[in-house]
């Protein structure tokens, strides 16, 4: 017995849940008549001309909206009828779109669509429609429709910006190649299918890929923490020089050994901030800016490179925007290093600039803290390389901003935020290590005290501050690291002003 004399006995009361059976149409082939051409009708024609920008659309209305007439202007296929609607219009159509907030009009024309046989949308009047617009996800070729049966458009709405956000681009870069090796496969239907699902087997996991990324990072953390601490010990009790050289060293040595301490402790628990801190706490101690940013970008060496290599193992870098990060990355931060060792002698006029520099990143982060800013998703940015180059100059000029300025205006641009921290933090590496070779090749005087104080106190505080990053508040933590910027960098501008006059 077939499935349709099965449910013969089916009743419309029976029946539950969404009825709709979801097409997708080639409209580049077909003709679209659109009735109203205010801003229903623009919404409209968006969602038309955005999925089908070949298609063939003819808009009647008596009144147009200026959008209405600046985007039909684009496409030569779209023919515009500066008048009220004739039945003649539906002649050689396919497809009919009402958004004319007419009730009577959109009856006399659906009456009409009916007779011809012709598929009708009525804006806002689920009861009159054939079907319906609904949301819609786009990734290249990945296209997913998203309907709530006419009931709420809003809800498609903001799961079609769920989805919008976390489908990474790279999708579709996934769909071609799967649709290469498809092309490769020889063999019945069935081989072809196991063939795939071994293929694609690799994006599931029991564990989440940000599990699996902690739990390595606490691996690699701890053993590097237990290497360091056998050396160290070995040293202390078998060579009396080294001990003897170890309680030598000057105080600074440990007074950065517990400012990186706690200051990788609070970047490990927020995710932010090790640069400005590092750089405010260095300033306040008295070392000039070039030797400050060095002591920070040689201590971030480590961390970075492990981040990295964690993040391309789990295939969240995008390469082709590492390069274009990267390259001219390196390049503004060997130059921003080169300028500010240049100008060492002169620090009492580069301090405050980069006092200035670490105030503005504290009211950031005070304003992180209260949520502030707000979520912009805009236009994706183009020109990569720019950015790179610049969040490199001044990442090796202050101490820091790398993550801040390309991370964050990469994700308000739009692009995947995984990929973006991954790809980030990958090049991060290298930022930091060319920017460290050009600060020690340049600088006449190198503070091995401060650098050697933060490369070991951020060393022991980061498998540490991976476990107790859920366990605090991050709200408290950024308000308090906030402040404290501020005050600092304010402190350092005063001073520097009232000794000038």
């Amino acid at each position: 017995m077939s499935v349709l004399s099965k449910n013969n006995n089916l009743t419309e009361d029976s029946i539950v849940g969404n009825q709709l059976f979801p097409v997708f149409l080639k409209l580049n082939e077909l003709k679209v008549l659109l009735v109203g051409a205010g801003n229903i009708g623009l919404e409209k024609l968006n969602a038309l001309i955005s999925n089908s920008p070949k298609t063939q659309i003819t808009i009647v209305a008596d009144n147009f909206l200026p959008e209405v007439v600046d985007l039909a202007g684009q496409y030569s296929q779209i023919k515009t009828c500066y008048r009220k609607f004739e039945p003649a219009d539906l002649e050689d159509k396919d497809i009919v779109v009402l958004a004319t907030g007419n009730n009577t009009l959109n009856a006399e024309i659906r009456a009409l669509a009916r007779e011809r046989h012709l598929l009708i949308n009525v804006a806002d009047k689920p009861e009159l429609c054939d079907f319906y617009l609904g949301s819609i996800v786009k990734k290249g070729d990945l296209k997913i429709g998203i309907s709530t049966n006419g009931k709420s458009p809003t809800i498609a709405k903001r799961l079609k910006e769920v989805f919008q956000e976390n489908l990474p681009e790279e999708l579709d870069i996934s769909l071609r190649q799967m649709n290469q090796l498809r092309n490769t496969l020889n063999g019945d239907f069935a081989y072809k299918v196991n063939a795939l699902n071994k293929a694609t087997a690799i994006l599931v996991t029991p564990e989440t890929e940000q599990e699996a990324s902690r739990k390595m990072r606490w691996i690699l953390w701890s053993a590097g923490f237990a290497g360091l601490a056998l050396i160290v010990a070995l040293f202390w009790f078998n060579d009396p020089e080294f001990r003897n050289y170890m309680e030598g060293l000057p105080p600074t040595f440990y007074y950065f050994l517990i400012a990186g301490f706690v200051l990788a402790m609070i970047d490990g628990a927020i995710g932010m901030s090790y640069g400005v801190t590092s750089t405010t706490f260095s300033l306040s101690m008295g070392i000039p800016p070039a030797s400050a940013s060095t002591a920070v970008h040689v201590s971030e060496i480590l961390s970075n490179g492990i981040a990295g290599w964690m993040h391309f193992r789990m295939k969240n870098v995008n390469m082709r925007l590492f390069w274009l990060l990267m390259i001219p990355g390196v390049i503004g931060a060997m130059i921003g290093a080169f300028l500010l060792t240049n100008l060492e002698e002169y620090n009492h006029v580069t301090k405050p600039i980069v006092s200035l520099y670490t105030l503005i990143l504290g009211v950031v982060i005070l304003l992180k803290a209260f949520k502030v800013t707000r979520k912009h998703i805009g236009a994706k940015i183009k020109n990569i390389r720019f950015l790179g180059f610049g969040g490199g100059f001044i990442d090796a000029v202050g101490g820091g901003g790398w993550g801040s300025i390309v991370l964050s205006s990469l994700i308000a641009g739009g692009r995947n935020a995984r990929y973006s921290l991954g790809t980030v933090k990958l090049s991060r590496f290298f930022i930091a290590l060319m920017s460290s070779l050009t600060f020690l090749t340049l600088l006449n005087d190198v503070y091995w005290e401060a650098i050697m104080g933060l490369v070991i106190g951020s060393a022991l505080a980061s498998p540490i501050a991976a476990r107790l990053s859920n366990k605090i508040s991050v709200k408290a933590i950024m308000m308090a690291v906030g402040m404290i910027v501020i005050i600092v960098s304010l402190k350092t501008i005063v001073s520097t002003l009232i000794n000038f006059i």
